[in-house]
């Protein structure tokens, strides 16, 4: 699912998805720690765990500073084949 908004979160949405497939994978941006990553996973570990067959996956920016160059920039920012891999991780088809 796409959030379209932070505030409000559609927190009721998130949940229904976890409980319907068992899995959350959480893509974003912003750094893992103290950030929108953290916040969905820790909704969902306190409100749905039972409901999780997998471990919550996280595919964020390290906790490291971001380079000014775009070259370098690709490499940190969540791309196609880091979502990927965690999804199919998360499916157990690593």
């Amino acid at each position: 699912m796409d959030v379209r908004s932070i505030v409000p979160l559609d927190e009721e949405a998130i949940l229904r998805s976890v409980r319907r497939t068992g899995r959350l994978v959480v893509v974003d941006e912003d750094y893992e720690r103290c950030g929108f990553s953290a916040e969905v996973s820790a909704l969902v570990a306190e409100k749905a765990f039972e409901a999780l067959e997998a471990p919550i996956l996280r595919v964020a920016t390290p906790n490291a500073p971001i380079p000014y160059s775009p070259r370098l920039e690709r490499h940190l920012i969540p791309g196609g084949g880091r979502i990927l891999r965690a999804v199919r991780g998360v499916m157990g088809r690593g």
